[in-house]
């Protein structure tokens, strides 16, 4: 092994050893938060997938803001204190 290629190797297994110390120290794991489905409170183009009356399937196709059908994913019991609705709730809200 020439000597320019021992360096290059040597140097690789530092950083990456360097790398791997550094992002397992002092560095926790972000706590899991548990999310829900909260219903009409997706604004025009950021809702999360498809809508209860399936005239879309994807994520980002809401036309208007705050739309019944459309929904987010918030963090677990935050939908009613942002004036937003359970699935059960749109629905029977939908059909009036």
């Amino acid at each position: 092994m020439n000597q320019r290629a021992l360096i290059a190797s040597a140097a690789t297994a530092l950083l990456s050893t360097m790398l791997l110390s550094t992002s397992a120290m002092g560095q926790t794991a972000a706590p899991k938060v548990e999310k829900e489905k909260c219903f009409g409170v997706a604004k025009a183009g950021q809702n999360d997938c498809a809508n209860l009356a399936g005239t879309h399937s994807c994520a980002g196709q809401a036309k208007v803001d705050m739309d019944k059908g459309e929904w987010k994913y918030v963090a677990k019991g935050t939908c009613a204190t942002m004036k937003g609705m359970s699935m059960e709730e749109a629905k029977k809200g939908m059909k009036s």
